[in-house]
C-alpha cells in the first residue's frame, strides 16, 4: 500500500514537471509578446507595461481574416474527403477479403517511411503541370494523397478489431455493404474517425513547408504556412512575431482541448485492442 502510494506521488510530480516544461515556453512567448514592438525580449520577464496591442497589430498586419477563411477551405477539403477515402479503403482492407489486400497494405505501411521532404519537388512539378499552383487546391489534393497511408492504416487497424458477426448478422438482415457501413461500422467507429479527424485537422492546420512551396499568395496559405511571410517582414520586430505566432497555434490548442476526450478514448480503444 506504501509503494502504491509512493508510486501514484512520484507520477503526480512527473506529470507536473512535464506540465511545467510545456507550459514554460508558451509563457516566454506571451512575454516577449507583450514587449514594446521595438524592444528584444531579453529572457523571460513580465513587462511593467504590457503591450497588449501587439496582437491587435500582428492580427492586422498578419491578415488574419484572410487566413482564416483560407485554412478553413483547406481544412475542409482536406478532412472530410480524407476522412471518408480512409473509412472505405479502411473497411475494405480490414473487413472484406480483397484480392491483393496484403500487397496493398504493405505498400501503404512503406509509404509511411517516405520522407515528406523528399517529394516535395516531384509534387511541385505535377501541381504545376495541373495549372494550379498558388490556389487552394495546390495544397488540399497533396495533402489528401499524403495523409492517406497514415489514414487507411489507421482506420484499418480499427476494422480489424469489429467482430465478424456483426457484418454476418448484417448481411442476413439483407443489408448491402454500403448500408452496412452506413448503419453499423460508421457508428462504432466514431472514436476512430474523431481522433483521426483531430490529427488530420492539426496536421493541415499546422502545414507549412506545402503552401510556402506551392503558394505564392501568403493570403491563400495555412496560417502557419503564412508565418514565413510575417517571420521575414517582422524579423526585428521580435513582439510582433510572437504575438503573430500565438495568434497562429490558439486554434489548434482550442480544438485539441475541446476534443481531448474524443482522442484519448480511440487511443485507449486501441491499446485494449492492441
Amino acid at each position: 500500500m506504501v509503494v502504491n502510494k509512493t508510486e501514484a506521488v512520484i507520477g503526480r510530480v512527473v506529470l507536473v514537471v512535464v506540465l511545467i516544461l510545456t507550459l514554460l515556453p508558451l509563457a516566454g512567448m506571451l512575454s516577449g509578446a507583450l514587449q514594446p514592438a521595438d524592444r528584444i525580449p531579453d529572457g523571460f520577464s513580465w513587462p511593467s507595461d504590457p503591450q497588449w496591442g501587439n496582437f491587435a497589430v500582428a492580427f492586422r498586419t498578419a491578415h488574419v481574416w484572410e487566413l482564416l477563411g483560407s485554412s478553413t477551405l483547406i481544412v475542409l477539403g482536406v478532412v472530410p474527403l480524407s476522412l471518408l477515402l480512409s473509412t472505405l479503403a479502411g473497411y475494405a482492407l480490414g473487413n472484406l477479403r480483397i484480392a491483393g489486400g496484403r500487397v496493398v497494405f504493405v505498400l501503404l505501411l512503406l509509404g509511411l517511411t517516405i520522407p515528406f521532404e523528399a517529394i516535395i519537388i516531384p509534387i511541385y512539378y505535377e501541381i504545376s503541370s495541373m495549372g494550379l499552383l498558388n490556389t487552394q487546391w495546390a495544397v488540399i489534393l497533396p495533402l489528401i494523397g499524403l495523409y492517406m497511408p497514415f489514414s487507411v492504416v489507421w482506420m484499418r487497424a480499427h476494422f480489424v478489431g469489429v467482430p465478424t458477426e456483426l457484418s454476418e448478422a448484417a448481411r442476413i438482415d439483407g443489408a448491402s455493404v454500403f448500408q452496412e457501413i452506413r448503419r453499423v461500422q460508421i457508428p462504432l467507429a466514431m472514436p476512430a474517425l474523431s481522433s483521426l479527424a483531430i490529427l488530420l485537422f492539426l496536421w493541415t492546420w499546422n502545414q507549412f513547408l506545402l503552401p510556402l512551396v506551392l503558394v505564392d499568395d501568403p493570403d491563400k496559405r495555412t496560417m502557419a504556412g503564412a508565418l514565413g511571410a510575417f517571420q521575414g517582414q517582422y524579423i526585428n520586430q521580435l513582439p510582433l512575431l510572437f504575438a503573430g505566432a500565438l495568434i497562429i497555434m490558439l486554434p489548434t490548442i482550442v480544438i485539441y482541448v475541446i476534443f481531448q476526450r474524443q482522442f484519448i478514448k480511440a487511443l485507449l480503444q486501441g491499446a485494449v485492442k492492441g
